[in-house]
């Protein structure tokens, strides 16, 4: 693989070397892409300093350095910041650049910033992921892509390296709401299978049998296959995923709910639970802390 990437002549940039970024970065370094990184935090930079890959002090610099640059930003704000504020990635691409948007971020804002690049040297693509750090740092996440199929086909050699599975969903900003489903489908998840456990305790059943049931049949799902057994029945939550980040991401969801015009009364009620929640677990907690927010009630 690693020959066939040098081949391709691709010279990668990543914005945000934190946990997700930092990872995606040393997997496209491992596979043989000349890796130019950049972060404000030099905490951030120093992590990576031994790794052998650039790291620059600005944003031109990246840009210089790179065919294809990799977001891993915490809010759409910061995103439009980067790519279109006035020492931005527009004010400085000079050649043929494909952007690539892995944050889970606001579909409204990464359209308009797709209207702002029109015409420019920019292809941009959104491709927010799943899997957390473990998954970045081994090359293995799960990324959803909105883009043209021409661009994502130019894309390919780098999304070799960072997804173990990818899907486009639709044009550019399709990645993004389909991120967006997918974490509302979480929240909604983790507050049933919270209840269900509940339950079977309140029976007198064991919850770990319970769900050896519940993964054989049909009211499984990605929290009982792998967040229960994995942080939860453990008291390990340790996930990497804070309730800070996924409450963030359920508020991108309740504004896609609203625009869609969509009824949605189940989803409702999760978001009411995830936003009162607030008060009684923090949002440094990981966010699978959820399942016990009623039992604290």
């Amino acid at each position: 693989m690693t020959q066939a990437l040098n081949a391709a002549g691709q010279r990668a940039g990543v914005i945000g070397l934190g946990n997700m970024g930092g990872g995606m970065a040393l997997s496209l370094h491992r596979a043989g892409f000349a890796v130019t990184g950049f972060d404000p935090s030099p905490a951030a930079r120093e992590a990576l300093a031994a790794s052998g890959m650039a790291l620059v002090d600005s944003i031109a610099a990246l840009v210089a350095a790179s065919d294809v640059i990799v977001l891993s930003l915490p809010t759409s704000d910061i995103v439009e910041k980067v790519v279109l504020g006035e020492d931005g990635i527009l004010a400085h691409a000079r050649h043929p650049v494909i952007l690539l948007d892995t944050s889970t971020a606001d579909p409204t804002s990464t359209v308009r910033i797709a209207q702002a690049l029109a015409g420019s040297p920019i292809s941009f693509v959104d491709g927010p992921v799943s899997g957390g750090p473990k998954a970045a740092h081994s090359g293995n996440m799960t990324m959803l892509l909105g883009g043209d199929e021409a661009v994502l086909a130019r894309l390919a050699p780098a999304l070799d390296v960072m997804t173990g599975k990818r899907v486009r969903v639709g044009p550019v900003g399709a990645g993004h709401s389909a991120k967006l489903l997918n974490n509302l489908l979480c929240g909604v998840h983790l507050v049933a299978a919270g209840e269900a456990m509940r339950i079977a305790r309140g029976a007198g059943l064991d919850p770990e049998e319970i769900l050896k049931g519940i993964n054989a049949g049909s009211g499984r799902s990605g929290v009982t296959e792998v967040n229960y057994p994995t942080w939860i029945l453990n008291d390990a939550f340790n996930s990497g995923f804070t309730m800070k980040l996924m409450r963030k991401d359920l508020r991108l969801a309740a504004g896609l709910i609203e625009r869609a015009g969509a009824g949605a009364p189940l989803s409702a009620e999760a978001l009411r639970l995830w936003r009162e929640s607030a008060g009684d677990v923090a949002d440094s907690d990981d966010f699978n802390c959820i399942v016990n927010y009623e039992e604290k009630q």
